[in-house]
C-alpha cells in the first residue's frame, strides 16, 4: 500500500505544469493557478495564457452551468444555444421571403353541422367512377363484348345497358354494321398476278367487309383484319390462274369477282372468323410496267377489230330488219290482191309509174288536137315566180 501510494504521488507530481488536452491546465486541483500562468514544462518557458474560463476572441465564454472540461468532438459554443431548423422555421423563410413571417393557412369549408367535406367528395368519386364503369351507352351501329375477369360473359345489343363495375367486368364495344374497306396492295405498290395463259397482270382491288358475329370476331382470330386481306389475296390468285388475259383484263371482270367473294365467304367460315365479305370491286388490271408499250399496242388493235365488228353487226342488223319490213308490207298486199285482183293490180301500176316518172323530166299529155312536143319544162323552170299578195 505504501508503494501505490507514492506512486500516485510520483504521477501527480509529473503532471502538474503540463498542458491539459481538455482545454486547461493539468495542476493538482481542479482550478488553474491564480496568476492565470501556466506552470513550467521541460524546456523552462512559461507562456502567458488566459485562463480556461476567461473568455476570448478564439474561446467564447462558457454557458452556465459548463464548468467541467469542454468536447473535443463538438464545435465551439456560442453565446446562444443553436438547435437545428424545423419544417415550420423553413416555411416561415420561404413565405416570408427570409424575414421569417407567418405561414398562409389552408383550410376546408365545413358543413353546416360542422362535419367535413371529405367523406362526401370521397363519396362523389367513388359514385362517378361506379357510374363510368357500370353503364354503358352503346349505339345503333354497334355491339358489346362483356368479359368477366377477361373471360366472355355476353354480348350486348344497343341501348343502355349495366354490368358489374371494373375491374370484375369490362365492355368491349365495335361498330359492327359499318362497312369496312380494304385495298389491295395499299398505296401505290403493284401486285403482279399469273393468269391461266401464263401472262402476268398488275392488279388493284378493293375488298368490302363488316362484323358478323362480334364474339367470334372477338377471340376466334388473333388478327381477323389481317386474316382478311390475306384471304383476299389467296382468292384472288386462285380465281385470276382460271381466266385468260384478255377475260381478266376485259368483260371477265364481274366474273372473277363474285368468285373471289364466294371462295372468301367459304374460307372464313371455316375458320369461324365472324366477319361476311360484302363484295369485291376489281379497281385497275394494267400489264406489268416494263410492257406496258407493247400492251398498249395490242388494246388499241383488238379494240379496233371489235369496233368494225360492232359496225358490221350494226349494219347487219339494218338490212335484216329493213327487209323484214318489206315482207310484211308484200304480206299485206298480197292479202288485199285476193280479194280484188284487179283493183290491186291497177293500183300497184299507178303506184308504180308514179315513183318511176316522178324522177324523169317529161310532161305526158292525153288530149287530141294538141302538139306532139312543147317545151313544158324549160316553161315551168322559166316561168316567173308570183309575188305574194300584201294584204290591205
Amino acid at each position: 500500500m505504501n508503494n501505490f501510494g507514492g506512486r500516485l504521488s510520483w504521477i501527480g507530481l509529473a503532471m502538474a505544469g503540463k498542458k491539459s488536452p481538455w482545454g486547461g491546465a493539468s495542476s493538482g486541483g481542479d482550478n488553474p493557478p491564480e496568476d492565470g500562468t501556466e506552470g513550467s514544462d521541460d524546456s523552462g518557458s512559461s507562456p502567458e495564457r488566459p485562463a480556461p474560463d476567461r473568455p476570448t476572441p478564439d474561446r467564447p465564454a462558457r454557458a452556465e452551468g459548463q464548468n467541467g472540461p469542454r468536447n473535443p468532438w463538438l464545435p465551439p459554443a456560442s453565446p446562444e444555444r443553436k438547435r437545428p431548423p424545423n419544417i415550420e422555421d423553413l416555411f416561415r423563410r420561404r413565405g416570408g421571403g427570409g424575414g421569417g413571417g407567418p405561414i398562409p393557412s389552408f383550410n376546408l369549408p365545413q358543413r353546416p353541422g360542422g362535419g367535413s367535406w371529405i367523406p362526401v367528395g370521397v363519396g362523389l368519386v367513388i359514385l362517378l367512377w361506379l357510374s363510368a364503369s357500370m353503364v354503358h351507352r352503346i349505339a345503333p351501329q354497334e355491339k358489346g363484348i362483356v368479359t368477366t375477369f377477361g373471360a366472355y360473359s355476353s354480348t350486348l345489343s344497343s341501348g343502355v345497358t349495366f354490368t358489374l363495375p371494373w375491374p370484375i367486368q369490362s365492355v368491349l364495344v365495335k361498330d359492327v354494321t359499318s362497312i369496312r374497306r380494304d385495298s389491295i396492295p395499299e398505296g401505290e405498290g403493284e401486285k403482279l398476278m399469273l393468269t391461266s395463259d401464263q401472262n402476268l397482270v398488275d392488279l388493284t382491288y378493293l375488298v368490302r367487309w363488316n362484323i358478323k358475329d362480334l364474339k367470334l370476331y372477338t377471340f376466334q382470330l388473333a388478327e381477323p383484319d389481317r386474316t382478311v386481306r390475306e384471304v383476299a389475296e389467296a382468292s384472288m390468285r386462285q380465281s385470276l390462274a382460271e381466266v385468260s388475259l384478255n377475260d381478266a383484263m376485259g368483260s371477265g371482270r364481274a366474273t372473277i369477282e363474285q368468285n373471289v367473294r364466294e371462295r372468301m365467304q367459304q374460307v372464313l367460315d371455316a375458320y369461324r372468323s365472324g366477319v361476311k365479305i360484302q363484295g369485291v370491286e376489281i379497281k385497275k388490271t394494267d400489264p406489268p410496267a416494263k410492257v406496258v408499250d407493247a400492251f398498249k399496242d395490242v388494246l388499241a388493235a383488238q379494240q379496233d377489230a371489235q369496233s368494225e365488228v360492232n359496225r358490221a353487226e350494226a349494219w347487219a342488223q339494218q338490212l335484216t330488219a329493213k327487209a323484214e319490213g318489206e315482207s310484211t308490207a308484200f304480206d299485206k298486199v298480197y292479202n288485199q290482191y285476193k280479194l280484188a285482183p284487179e283493183v290491186t293490180r291497177r293500183r300497184m301500176y299507178y303506184e308504180t309509174m308514179e315513183r318511176v316518172l316522178s324522177q324523169t323530166d317529161k310532161v305526158i299529155m292525153e288530149a287530141p288536137g294538141v302538139v306532139p312536143y312543147l317545151p313544158l319544162p324549160q316553161m315551168k323552170s322559166s316561168a316567173p315566180t308570183p309575188m305574194p299578195t300584201q294584204g290591205r
